[in-house]
């Protein structure tokens, strides 16, 4: 299997042919790797500014790594690790397109795949930007958030994992976020343990009934503060003025090696579901991805205990509690 070549410096898009000629060219697949390289530069700078802020020193700054891939595409992969107050960050973009095996196609849409046996190579694109942020106080919470443009033989829809304010659903559809914090809760669930991955969000799918305009606003609506009619508009994501403030919070907060310890664990919960159940994960092994990039959300360390359980009435019972049952936040 042909492995990626890494490049000394990004180019000014992965595309090809007419869609790569124009720095504003409106094809969606064009805007939507504007729209995914903006944000990672915007995420890499904020987090890059705590870290600063709190005197920290060597590991603080982003480690950078562009690649191409034979098939088509590439990607830039930019790392944080060991940071005063990050244990590791991530956020990488990705650009690929070319055909995938049966197999591939299956594991990325196992619903539209379902009795469906395709003789042969699918044809694909897929564009995204993905990130899972590992802080070292474990007051302060990990978070992750994946957006993703997947094309199989004609436009298919998104993936969006995130925790995001019910009202930018509603500005769509009411229906919205009831089903996706649902699908969330469905998608995030760790089957072997019995217990959801984390305490929250919404995830969805595969939006075929809805217009690509439509789905591209969406998306948007999820990386903005507020709706904006097209991606070419300025847009203030919503990451940073969601997540930044939670973490100058608690980033310093005290912290035992009981706590620690308890963190451990529910990375070690993390790393049980991306390597078993995540579609993303499945779909870069399948075709051939870029082995660090497709890896590099797992944390630095974790922890695995045999038959731990947290004492009842406990903060990591009732935590543990969410996981299992979860919880109607609004």
């Amino acid at each position: 299997m042909e492995r990626e070549t890494p490049q000394a410096a990004p180019p000014p898009t992965f595309l090809r042919g007419e869609e790569a000629s124009s720095s504003s060219s409106s094809s969606a697949r064009a805007r939507f790797e504007r729209l995914i390289r903006r944000v990672q530069a915007e995420v890499c700078a904020a987090l890059e500014a705590v870290e600063e802020g709190s005197g920290g020193v060597g590991g603080g700054v982003f480690r950078e790594d562009a690649w191409t891939r034979p098939g088509g595409g590439g990607g830039i992969s930019r790392v944080l690790q060991g940071g005063r107050v990050f244990e590791k960050a991530a956020v990488n973009v990705s650009v690929v397109y070319g055909v995938m095996p049966p197999e591939a196609y299956r594991a990325a849409r196992p619903d539209a795949a379902a009795g469906t046996e395709k003789a042969g190579p699918v044809p694909f694109f897929a564009a995204g930007v993905s990130s899972v942020i590992h802080p070292n106080n474990p007051f302060a919470p990990t978070l992750h958030f994946n957006y993703r443009y997947f094309e199989t033989e004609a436009p298919q829809g998104f993936v969006v994992r995130f925790q995001v304010q019910k009202e930018a659903c509603d500005k769509f559809d009411p229906s919205f976020y009831p089903k996706f914090k649902k699908w969330c809760d469905d998608y995030f669930h760790i089957k072997h343990r019995g217990e959801r991955r984390g305490v929250g969000g919404i995830f969805f799918d595969d939006l075929s009934d809805r217009d690509q305009e439509t789905v591209l606003d969406f998306v948007t609506a999820f990386l903005c503060l507020r709706h904006l009619p097209s991606l070419a508009a300025e847009c203030a994501e919503s990451v940073i003025p969601a997540y930044i403030p939670i973490i100058e919070r608690r980033k310093d907060t005290p912290f035992t090696e009981k706590h620690r310890a308890w963190q451990q664990l529910r990375r070690g919960r993390y790393v049980e579901f991306n390597l078993v159940y995540d579609r993303g994960t499945t779909f870069g092994l399948k075709t051939g991805g870029r082995i660090e990039s497709i890896l590099v959300s797992l944390p630095l360390t974790a922890r695995w205990e045999y038959d731990h359980k947290p004492e009842e009435g406990t903060e990591e019972w009732k935590l543990l509690d969410m996981c299992i049952n979860p919880k109607e936040w609004i």
